[in-house]
């Protein structure tokens, strides 16, 4: 064999797994990332000092639509009051779905 043919077939191998995660479409976000994305999201507007989440996503229905999400808290303090939130995000955008206190 040669060595070009050995990177001619490792090159197509490269390119067949990519294209095949992209449109298997089952690739979620990291739980961390996930958690990062909302606490970037509100930091704005609520101060955090603590956060959680749940490390496996689940099934939940919204408005008829079905999504695999991750379920996760955070709890913030102003003018000397803690307060808990939780909140829903997407597992495949890590767009907020739902935050409740």
């Amino acid at each position: 064999m040669k060595a070009r043919d050995i990177l001619i077939g490792a090159g197509i191998g490269f390119l067949a797994g990519y294209v095949l995660k992209e449109y298997a479409g089952g690739e979620h976000i990291t739980p961390e990332k996930a958690l990062k994305t909302v606490k970037e999201n509100i930091q704005d507007h609520i101060p955090v000092n603590g956060s959680w989440i749940h490390m496996t996503a689940e099934n939940y229905k919204k408005d008829d639509l079905e999504y695999k999400v991750y379920r996760g808290g955070i709890s913030s303090t102003k003018e000397g009051e803690t307060t808990q939130m939780d909140f829903i995000v997407d597992a495949k955008t890590g767009t907020i779905l739902e935050l409740s206190s």
